[in-house]
């Protein structure tokens, strides 16, 4: 199957604990509704295993597999080890099937357009201080001092009206 070589996208970043995963858990099915297929990348600077030791894939992968899939009767997964670098963007989306739009969280550097959840009660820095790629601000608190005037606030709380300013600003990304 040919896959066309861009593909839709926006990026939910902000610091840990912001709300990130919570929003993507509102908008995905207010996305669904209209109609969209949505796909979803995770980054995550912890390391994780799907497996555990003794069973069949965890064995495959210990014994030196560079890949190893599991597929069951209802999903697969694709475990790609890689000890050189981490994996980039534009690798892992060449690996998804296409999509309406592809939602990432994480990759705040590498994602062409993100909306920022940013809490300011959190005390954190946020990131549209120190990247451009922020196009947004969703934030819990709309009367913040220090919220960036040069770019869209949004309510957090406000789940459509986010999922409409993404779709209207998803970007088309070149895949490899």
């Amino acid at each position: 199957m040919s896959h066309p070589p861009r593909q839709a996208m926006i990026g939910i970043t902000g610091r840990s604990g912001s709300g990130k995963t919570h929003l993507i858990g509102r908008l995905l099915p207010l996305l669904r509704a209209r109609g969209l297929g949505v796909s979803t990348i995770k980054h995550t600077h912890h390391d994780i295993d799907l497996d555990r030791p003794g069973k069949d894939s965890w064995l495959h992968r210990n014994a030196g597999a560079g890949e190893v899939m599991l597929a069951t009767p209802g999903r697969w997964v694709l475990q790609h080890e890689c000890p050189d670098a981490p994996p980039a963007l534009a690798m892992l989306l060449s690996r998804m099937q296409r999509t309406d739009l592809v939602v990432v969280e994480g990759f705040h550097a590498t994602v062409p357009a993100c909306i920022e959840v940013y809490r300011p009660d959190a005390g954190k820095e946020p990131l549209f201080v120190r990247n451009n790629n922020i196009i947004a601000v969703a934030t819990d608190r709309m009367d913040a001092p220090g919220l960036p005037p040069h770019l869209p606030v949004l309510d957090l709380a406000d789940t459509q009206t986010i999922a409409e300013f993404a779709l209207r600003h998803a970007v088309h990304m070149q895949v490899a």
